[in-house]
Order: structure tokens, then sequence, then C-alpha cells
């Protein structure tokens, strides 16, 4: 495959990363009116909610069987398209069972295109010789930021329907025009022998990469789900100072994970993963030690620089493993992560009503140094230009 064909199949991976944020992202206002229309209590929304997260951790280790046999490019191009339409599914359920199915569905879909995109990204790595995830991830954090921002006005305006019929217009039209360039691995897939529970790797390094992956994910998520509650409850900040403190983080962590790739490429994966881990870990600390709101969001910028490009590293350390196929180690990975991260919200929130946040963000900034202690577990990232491409 020429330069030019792989440049091409990097912006469509980044096509595909977009779009799943972008659904990601749209979800977010379907949310309060999915509460007035079928009269949802919160329990039974945050029920709701764990379908979907389910859905997704399922679809990735059935996900990365498909792509041992098939290769990533076919995959994508049924779970990118069946993505694009699965929010208008949950927008137009018209009771409960419909509504649990679609959203269970709609999970499958973005975990098992998220596992599909991530394990391409790997292959253009290694055709283009460079590193690529860093920026990948960062137009999905980009994708989200749309989805969020423009379905909240669309969806008050025009209503639920409106709102999943143009985002499934919009996702589906970028889908489309990026398949044709997707990559496709030049190393023939294999089936592995004895159906889907082979496919899983025996040797320990690729699991031990997906805990680091979930050492990365559980800071970021609790960043992202607990920050402004922490500045309005225990620093006594308004609700429009507090909504900052996840502002200036996604903000942070989306321009660094632009930036990246040229560090990671300058300094290497272990390197930069110290170094990420390093920032992030002072920031919470930070953070957890801040004596006054905007001390605190200052913090937690300084943390979204660092956390920005941890996951990337670790899903490219795993797609890049030593004996392991790409589809295998990437859906390891992501399972590891993503179960883990499920659980996080409830056992930080079980935490927090006893110990405060602040102590939760102290502990996590003690976790990320963890993670800098086993940052050599990433090396294989460093092994893109020598790796056969795909």
């Amino acid at each position: 495959m020429s330069q030019d064909n792989a440049l091409h199949g990097r912006w469509a991976v980044a096509t595909f990363f977009f779009v799943n944020g972008f659904m990601v992202g749209s979800w977010a206002p379907q949310i309060p009116l999915l509460v007035s229309r079928f009269a949802l209590s919160e329990s039974v929304l945050g029920l709701l909610i764990l379908v979907v997260g389910l859905g997704a951790v399922a679809a990735m280790p059935v996900c990365g069987y498909f792509m041992s046999r098939f290769g990533s490019r076919v995959v994508m191009r049924v779970a990118g398209p069946l993505c694009a339409v699965s929010l208008l599914a949950v927008a137009a359920a018209p009771d409960m069972a419909v509504l649990v199915a679609a959203l269970a569905a709609f999970g499958a879909l973005l975990g098992g295109m998220d596992v599909t995109m991530n394990a391409n990204a790997v292959a253009v790595e290694r055709r283009l010789a460079r590193a690529i995830m860093s920026s990948s991830h960062g137009f999905w954090s980009l994708g989200g930021f749309a989805g969020a921002g423009i379905g909240g006005v669309l969806a008050q305006q025009w209503g639920h329907l409106f709102h999943a019929g143009a985002v499934t217009a919009v996702a589906l039209l970028l889908v489309l025009a990026a398949v044709p360039k997707l990559i496709v691995e030049r190393r023939a897939p294999t089936a592995p022998a004895g159906g889907l529970l082979s496919g899983f790797p025996r040797h320990p390094l690729a699991y031990l990469t997906g805990v680091v992956a979930l050492f990365c994910m559980v800071p970021e998520g609790a960043v992202l789900d607990w920050a402004a509650l922490y500045l309005r409850q225990e620093m006594g900040a308004n609700l429009a100072t507090a909504s900052l403190a996840f502002t200036f983080f996604s903000g942070t962590m989306a321009l660094m994970r632009f930036l990246g790739d040229g560090l990671r490429n300058r300094l290497g994966a272990v390197a930069t993963m110290r170094l990420s881990g390093t920032v992030a870990a002072t920031g919470l600390l930070g953070a957890g030690l801040a004596p006054s709101p905007l001390v605190a969001t200052l913090a937690f910028a300084f943390a979204g620089l660092g956390i920005a490009n941890m996951v990337p590293i670790a899903f490219s350390a795993a797609g890049n493993q030593p004996g392991i196929s790409s589809a295998a180690g990437m859906s390891v990975a992501t399972t590891i992560g993503y179960s883990g991260l499920l659980l996080a919200p409830s056992l930080v929130g079980f935490v927090a009503d006893r110990t405060g946040f602040a102590v939760i963000f102290i502990g996590l900034s003690g976790l990320l140094a963890l993670v800098v202690m086993m940052a050599g577990l990433v090396r294989p990232a460093d092994t893109i230009a020598a790796q056969p491409a795909e």
C-alpha cells in the first residue's frame, strides 16, 4: 500500500473515532428526554445506563474474535453504519421492552465500533511507522463535544426524534464516506481454533496491559463524573463555577491528545507514559488538596494534560503485543478497561459518601503513580516501526 493510501486510511479511522464520540455525545441530550417520556426514576435510569455499558463490554471480545477471522476493516464496515442508526432506534422505542433492547444494541455497537477502530488505528500506525493513536482519540473528544453541544439545541427545539434523525444522517454520511478509505490488514486474518473463547491470548502481558488501561481510565472517569460535584458540595462553588472543572479538564485533555503523537514519537511510549502519569498524578493530588475552587479547577486542567495520552498509549501497546494479534490484544485491553470503568462510578460514590471527594482524588493520584511505576508494560507501543505492517 502506498504512503498516500496509508494517509487516507489514517483520516478514515479518525473519522470513525469522531463518529463514535459524536454518537456518545449525542446520547447525553437524549437521557433527560427518556426520563420524561417513560417517567423514569433515578434508579431505573441508572439501570438503563448500565444496560448500555454492559452491551458495550459484551460486544468487545466478540468483535475481537471476528476481527481475528476477517480483519478490522470488515467488522468496521458492519459496526459503523449500524452504530450510526442505533440512536434512532433508542429514540423511536415505543415501550420499555423495546427500549431495553435498543439500549443494549446501542451499547454493543458503540463498543464494537470502539474496539475495531482502535485495532485499525494500530494497523495504520504500523503502515506509517509512527504514532497516530493519541490524535485519533482527540477526534473522539471532538466528536463528543460536537454531539453534546449541537444535540442539546436540536433536541430542545425540535424534539427527540428529529434530533436522533439528524444525528443518524450526519453519522451515516461520515461513516459511508470513510469506509472505502479504511486500510486492509496485509496479513490474512486466521480464525482461532476452538471458537470464541480460544481467541483470548494466554500470555499474561496482554492482561497486565489491560490493567494499565483500566488504571488510566478510572481517574479520567472519576473527574468527568464527580469533579463538578466535588467543587459544588465540598468547596461551596456555584453551579457555573463547578462546571468549569469538567470544561477545563476536557479542553486540556482534547488539546493534549492532538499534541500527544508528536510527543510520543519524540520521547517514546514508555517515557511519555511516565511523564503523563506524573503530570496527571500531580494534578489530581493538587485538586484533592486545593484550598479553593479556582485552584482545584486549575489542578484538574493540569491533570487533563497528563491523562490525555495515557489510554491511547495503553491501547497502542495492547495492539502491538509480541506474538499476539492486534485484534486479540485490543479486545482484552478494552474489555478489562471498560468493565472496570462500569463499576468505578458506583464505587467512587460509595467511598465518597464516607470520606468525601478530596480523599478520592488524592487516592486516584496514587493510582496514577502506580501507572508510572508500571510504565514499562507499554514498551510494545515503542515497537511500531519494527512490527510487520498489517
